[in-house]
């Protein structure tokens, strides 16, 4: 391999991981705001269970449920990329390496090959936790909705 060639060999990783970065950065800003609600509904489940509001404990804990799943399609989606950003890292040093080894272009390319593969995974990750996150909204706002229809009928009696 000619020094150009692997200076074009790195090109391809150092963008990848240009890309990857805003990626992380979109993905922990929305973990960031899944564990914001979450510490809120924890906090409010405990203020209703200590007030004795069994009920809306109970709908509090069934978003609680909702948004741990979430949380954990988000963590999923953090690893994935992480571990394409960790692969490209690898495959740029074993292109240097290949300077002096045979045999390292090979493995340069399958751990670029997998690291793509991680940071799809990532995506798809990603992708359906953005997909169910408008549902958990809607969700919410219905279990609320009862909530408060409950509570009404409750006064009237």
């Amino acid at each position: 391999m000619t020094d150009l060639e692997l200076f074009q060999a790195f090109v391809a990783p150092a963008i990848f991981i240009s890309g990857a970065g805003l990626l992380v950065l979109s993905i922990n800003t929305r973990l960031m705001g899944i564990v914001t609600r979450l510490r809120t509904f924890l906090k409010d489940r405990h203020a209703a269970m200590k007030a004795g509001n069994r009920r809306e404990a109970h709908v509090l804990q069934s978003q609680i449920e909702s948004m741990e799943h979430r949380a954990a399609k988000i963590r999923n989606a953090f690893v994935f990329t992480l571990l394409g950003i960790m692969g490209v890292m690898l495959t740029c040093l074993v292109l240097g390496l290949s300077l002096y080894v045979a045999n390292a272009l090979v493995v340069a390319v399958l751990i670029f090959v997998l690291s793509v593969l991680s940071m799809l995974f990532g995506v798809l990750f990603y992708l359906s936790e953005v997909a169910i996150g408008l549902s958990s909204v809607q969700e919410e706002e219905k279990l609320y909705e009862l909530l408060h229809t409950d509570q009404f009928a409750d006064k009237e009696q």
